[in-house]
């Protein structure tokens, strides 16, 4: 079926005269319009709707939506918000996992996200099939995923942070990420499912497993992601385990470059972004993460002169507290202009960071942008709320004056969200069990 997206109120395509909106057929966008077209068989009047291209979120953890304001964890820095968190998330079952996964991803598409990387570290004895689980859980929402088989091998006992009992040998690490790889991930443009390899931090593994870590993404075509340079005290943590910053540590060990998108990014210095730049390696900004760990501030625009690919993470919903992407865009915004100036960061800039940038950070350029090709992935947004009476940029008002939710969501031409429901899945009914999961997760400390 040819869909005609018909006269958009605005729409997002820098560059394009898309007045007369899009045409959609077979997962892609096969036309965009300056005139009426002479034929198609469904029309969605977008004359009231903002067109975005779908969200790209490039950095989260499904499974925290379990542990959203835990008192413990309140007005903490990262490494004891981690201390007081880890013996929880220890008890994770697989039925967390599952109702976690599709919790996370209905707050995500609600909220006008087409692709979601999720970055899932906690295995136990218990929870050793997490990322088969994951897949089974997203697939009937129908999200596109990057799902980031993480891992930690170094716990308390070997000067690390978690507790051991979440932590694996090397050899159970490297096996089951060869399986993911070679049974769930899918290298080719339109994915709905691809899997990359991503350790939680340089120092919650060895040396060794990074390397072959690297190695093993390699052979498969496949991403790699950490966290990197988030804290003071994780540079401090790292040059006093390995005496090396943390961008040098990494660079040794072969994980720099194209493939590689790192969480975070505030703490680098001049030559470091410039590096960066060099090796075509890409930051993830989290800016609400970041604001309420306390943790610093990402350079994006820094970054960006270095030849830095900018995308935006909601993180983890026990570090935010909401997984809600065009709320994060509009963070993202206000941030970068208390930081750089109102002059100096535009609201093309966070758009940009949201849509193409985020797509060319994980590495899937054809997904992010309106443009004859691309994959049919599209958030449309009503601007006609009572904090947008009066407005003047239907554009400027999305982020401005606080959109938080989207009308329609189309994601590989299939409808996701219609008229600000999801489709196909009770809500209700997964927010009941997700918050009686959550319950029985803290009961079990």
């Amino acid at each position: 079926m040819k869909l005609w997206i018909k006269e958009p109120l605005a729409i997002f395509a820098p560059g394009v005269d898309a007045s007369a909106g899009l045409l959609v057929e077979n997962g892609l966008i096969t036309e965009v319009l300056a005139r009426p077209p002479e034929h198609f068989d469904e029309c969605l009047d977008a004359s009231a709707l903002v067109v975005l291209p779908g969200l790209i979120n490039g950095h989260h953890h499904f499974y925290q939506t379990l542990t959203r304001a835990v008192p413990a964890a309140g007005n903490q820095g990262l490494f004891p918000w981690l201390e007081a968190l880890y013996p929880i998330w220890a008890n994770l079952s697989p039925d967390d996992i599952f109702l976690s996964t599709q919790l996370a991803a209905a707050e995500l598409l609600l909220s006008g996200c087409t692709t979601a990387v999720d970055h899932h570290y906690v295995f136990s004895d218990e929870l050793t099939n997490a990322t088969e689980i994951q897949i089974e859980a997203i697939t009937s929402l129908g999200l596109r995923s990057i799902l980031c088989r993480g891992s930690m091998s170094l716990g308390q006992s070997q000067g690390g942070l978690p507790p051991d009992r979440v932590t694996q040998s090397e050899a159970d690490i490297l096996a089951h990420s060869q399986n993911m790889l070679e049974t769930h991930h899918n290298p080719n443009p339109g994915a709905m499912i691809q899997i990359a390899l991503a350790p939680c931090s340089p120092f919650s593994v060895s040396k060794t497993l990074m390397q072959e870590t690297a190695q093993l993404a390699a052979a498969y075509g496949a991403g790699l992601h950490t966290h990197l340079a988030e804290t003071f005290d994780e540079n401090a943590f790292c040059q006093d385990l390995y005496h090396q910053r943390p961008l040098d540590y990494l660079e040794e060990l072969g994980w720099l470059g194209p493939k590689t998108w790192l969480a975070h990014g505030i703490h680098f210095n001049d030559t470091e972004m410039q590096r960066l730049g060099a090796s075509s390696t890409s930051i993830t900004h989290c800016p609400s993460s970041n604001m309420i760990l306390g943790s610093g501030i990402c350079k994006t625009l820094d970054l960006m002169a270095a030849g830095v690919e900018i995308g935006l993470g909601v993180d983890g919903s026990a570090s935010n507290d909401h997984s809600n992407l065009i709320l994060e865009t509009r963070q993202a915004l206000l941030l970068q202009r208390l930081h750089y100036g109102s002059d100096r960061v535009t609201i093309e800039h966070a758009l940009r960071w949201a849509t193409s940038g985020g797509a060319q950070a994980i590495n899937r350029p054809e997904l992010g942008q309106i443009q004859v090709g691309k994959q049919a992935d599209l958030a449309f947004f009503k601007v006609d709320g009572i904090q947008h009476s009066g407005h003047h940029d239907p554009l400027a008002s999305l982020l401005l004056s606080g959109t938080d939710r989207a009308e329609h969501v189309l994601v590989q031409g299939q409808w996701r969200v219609r008229d600000g429901a999801l489709t196909g899945i009770d809500v209700a009914a997964l927010k009941f069990d997700h918050h009686q999961a959550a319950k029985k997760l803290m009961a079990r400390l």
